[in-house]
């Protein structure tokens, strides 16, 4: 029987049907080596692996029911990537065993910490993989001394207010009963199933870095098992080099992670919260004038802004219909404060759209606005390519022109989700740190571009490709000349061809030396690897 907490998400068995389009991660060679490797795992292995895991520790082998609802991610596209077996770890030491019998038998191990989101579908495996939803627990130390507080508008902030330490299968999600019930809040991502260990890893931006940092900038510990199964406690003052390389060196690289302490702030009052949308008729305005504001309060860290614009439908009616474009996001200040922000934008468009954009802009819970800027999305298959924006860069009425166009030449797909591109404000606290401080390098930013499709499970292999090859023309769209230099390798393309500059830039040579001190012989390795 399958254990109901390492299923996260229900129905998703059943979401593959007969129509579906199955596609296996990347290096076919590769997978197919491992899965040779697997057939020659004698039961009496098994056995030893099983008999290693803590009593609240599974081993699922393909045939047990247990085994098809975790082997699927998040991200259908992958679904075709069936591991050898999958251990759901209740401990360090379980993951520790799972290590170590993984290298003693020649399987590589793929962690996995909330439900396989991946874009490039680095979270799958056709050798073993660790499944950490079990590793849940999440421990609160308020601060021994007062913090230090501020009020911006109607909201009390106590900066450094504590710190707290998380499993490694905590999500998003998981951390929003801190905010609600205590007002404890760590900045993490808008999408709640995420698991934040990838999402600190590789950097984690969401609707309050500007003010409070990325996610990885409010590390303090983590707790490592290593390749070789040792245990490692990595933070400024132990394994420095490592803890480092965590803020931003993505995962899989160097250990597999199963606890993770991040410094917290504590919250009273209330936040702006805004959400706009017009027709795609407004787009080059909204795009000029977000883009303008997003420039003017690049150094204000209490204003965060989600740009985008996107479609969704089948039919070229469809897709017309629904193309529109939109901005969300919050500020930590006065609503009358907001809104002279936001004037601009709210002077644009139909005065229906006007009228229903200025009583967009409210005051709300920091509960609330969180609940109010989540989502799921992309969900079933999608596929991504990315781009950080600096103030060179901003998109021209020309590049937004070309976007809009091609977003009308969308394919279509049975997803809601549909097709677009979402634009992230940096700045704030973020650019304040030194590139070379931590392993995540886009320190002088404005934005982060994700360009995005997605298709239906039921969609058949022509649907599927036919998005795969827009994706590719409405990226050169925007971006026909060449595209900048950095992207964001939370949200990993597969496609790109000099990742190591566009993930890491200056700092990947560092990121090797750190490869090599600690995963010296490769047992981590993905197409993206540190080192590969």
């Amino acid at each position: 029987m399958i254990n109901r907490r390492d299923v996260l998400r229900t129905g998703t068995l059943g979401a593959l049907g007969a129509g579906a389009v199955a596609m296996t991660a990347p290096t076919d060679a590769a997978a197919a080596a491992v899965t040779e490797t697997a057939e020659r795992v004698s039961r009496q292995d098994w056995k030893r692996l099983a008999a290693s895991l803590s009593p609240g520790a599974t081993l699922y082998r393909p045939a047990n029911s247990g085994y098809p609802p975790l082997a699927i991610p998040f991200n259908h596209r992958y679904a075709g990537t069936h591991p050898a077996a999958i251990v759901t770890c209740a401990t360090t030491k379980d993951v520790r065993a799972a290590i170590r019998w993984a290298r003693a038998v020649g399987l590589p191990a793929v962690p996995r910490s909330g439900l396989g989101h991946n874009y490039a579908g680095y979270s799958t495996t056709t050798g073993l993989l660790l499944n950490m939803s079990r590793m849940r627990n999440i421990v609160t130390t308020p601060r021994r001394s007062a913090a230090r507080s501020r009020a911006y508008g109607p909201i009390k902030v106590a900066h450094g207010a504590g710190t707290v330490t998380v499993g490694a299968g905590v999500t998003n999600g998981d951390l929003h009963p801190l905010l609600e019930d205590q007002g404890i809040f760590v900045p993490t991502g808008r999408c709640p199933s995420v698991g934040v260990a990838g999402l600190v890893l590789g950097g984690g931006i969401g609707f309050s870095d500007k003010m409070f940092g990325l996610t990885c900038d409010r590390l303090v510990a983590t707790t490592v098992v290593l390749a070789d199964g040792r245990v490692v406690e990595a933070s400024e003052d132990s394994e420095p080099d490592l803890f480092w390389g965590c803020r931003g060196g993505a995962g899989n690289n160097f250990g597999v992670h199963t606890s993770f302490t991040f410094q917290y702030e504590r919250f009273q009052g209330d936040v702006g919260f805004y959400r706009l949308s017009w027709s795609l008729d407004s787009v080059l305005p909204v795009m000029a004038t977000a883009q303008r504001i997003a420039l003017e309060t690049s150094d204000d860290k209490r204003f965060h802004l989600r740009l985008g614009i996107g479609t969704r439908g089948r039919t070229r009616d469809q897709i017309r219909t629904n193309a529109g474009v939109n901005a969300i996001g919050q500020y930590y200040g006065t609503l009358d404060e907001l809104k002279a922000i936001l004037a601009p934008l709210l002077a644009i468009g139909t005065p229906q759209e006007r009228a229903r954009n200025c009583a967009a802009v409210r005051e709300v819970t920091p509960a609330e606005a969180s609940t109010l800027l989540s989502a799921t999305t992309p969900v079933e298959k999608f596929a991504a390519k990315s781009a950080v924006l600096n103030s060179r860069t901003l998109l021209t009425d020309q590049q937004v022109s070309a976007a809009a166009e091609q977003l009308l030449d969308w394919p279509g797909s049975g997803n809601p989700d549909g097709a677009g591109f979402a634009m992230f404000a940096l700045g704030g606290e973020i650019n304040r740190v030194p590139r070379r401080a931590t392993a995540f390098v886009h320190r002088n930013g404005l934005f982060i571009l994700a360009a995005e499709t997605s298709w239906a499970d039921y969609d058949s292999p022509e649907v599927a490709a036919a998005n795969l090859h827009w994706l590719h023309d409405f990226y050169d769209a925007i971006f026909p000349e060449a595209p900048p230099e950095h992207s964001y390798q939370n949200f990993p393309d597969p496609k790109l061809r000099d990742w190591r500059e566009a993930y890491y830039g200056v700092n990947y040579p560092r990121l090797v030396r750190v490869k090599r001190k600690y995963d010296p012989t490769g047992f981590f390795r993905y197409p993206q690897a540190i080192g590969s």
